[in-house]
């Protein structure tokens, strides 16, 4: 049986520092957090298990976004490129 979380979608007038406490939270309970590394991923990891990390974190974070910052992180597919510009 899953867990279900449910964080507020950051929508860019809300706290972004707290969303991503919580969505951070969400990436670990998914076991996908590993994936904001990008390049950085343990080198232990297949090349078939990082794409599946990144898949999974992608559409975590996606999941958790108003329309209006989906639109301006959408064409990424690099969850750690989509976190750097939710950053910037």
């Amino acid at each position: 049986m899953g867990s279900k979380f449910d964080i507020e979608k950051f929508t860019g007038t809300n706290d972004f520092e707290l969303w991503k406490v919580k969505m951070r939270v969400v990436l670990v309970h998914n076991k996908c957090v590993e994936a904001l590394k990008g390049a950085q991923m343990p080198a232990s990891l297949s090349d078939a298990e990082k794409a599946d990390l990144n898949e999974r974190a992608v559409s975590a974070i996606t999941l958790c976004l108003g329309d209006n910052v989906l639109r301006e992180v959408a064409k990424e597919t690099n969850a750690a490129a989509m976190w750097a510009k939710l950053e910037s």
